[in-house]
């Protein structure tokens, strides 16, 4: 099974992996609309999930994002680099991305994935719930058991870091920050490995 996912990355376009990125985070959009009309009494309701002027949105998002990345770089340095693989999905969709690519893709996935799981699923259903299926809907990681324990922690984390701050943009920061760093990482690996490539070249 993990040969054919594998596989299937390899095979499919950089433009359909965006594509289909794309159209997933699009999906979580709709499904948080269809199931926030059902569980919230009103619009306002939802809305009351986003403090603007709540400080905890760069001192505690922005403090347990970098604490989480920190750690995540930690750990990619001394830990052997099959723990990290997700079959070259995260490589395919950050390496060769500018900076405001990189950003953009990590400002909505971070937006779509917290509105569904903390501001609808766990508002109603509970923490555990959440981050339970937060942490099997990214099916990549199955593959890879340190993956999956450091996504299902990441989850309970910042479905912890939620339930006590009950602002939405506070985990929003802590995941955009945390994605979008971690996408910069791959990226300028990627460009570095290119430079040794054509240096090598050269000679």
């Amino acid at each position: 099974m993990k040969k054919k996912y594998r596989d299937l990355i390899h095979e499919v376009t950089d433009e359909q992996l965006y594509h289909s990125l794309y159209l997933t985070q699009i999906f979580l959009f709709l499904v948080s609309f269809i199931l926030g009309i059902y569980l919230f009494d009103s619009f306002s309701a939802f809305f009351e999930l986003f403090r603007w002027k709540d400080p905890n949105i760069l001192f505690v998002g922005g403090t347990a994002g970098l604490a989480v990345f920190s750690l995540d770089l930690i750990l990619m340095k001394i830990l052997p680099d099959k723990y990290y693989d997700d079959g070259g999905l995260n490589r395919r969709i950050f390496q060769g991305r500018s900076l405001i690519q990189v950003a953009f893709i990590a400002l909505i996935v971070s937006i779509s994935e917290e509105i569904l799981f903390r501001g609808v699923i766990q508002t109603h259903f509970g923490l555990f719930v959440s981050s339970l299926i937060f942490a099997f809907v990214h099916y990549r990681y199955l593959f890879n058991w340190f993956l999956f324990v450091n996504v299902t922690v990441l989850s309970f984390l910042i479905g912890y870091i939620y339930l006590h701050t009950e602002n939405i943009l506070v985990t929003i920061t802590m995941h955009f920050l945390i994605d979008f760093l971690l996408g910069c990482v791959i990226k300028y690996k990627f460009a570095k490995k290119q430079t040794e490539q054509e240096g090598t070249f050269d000679e």
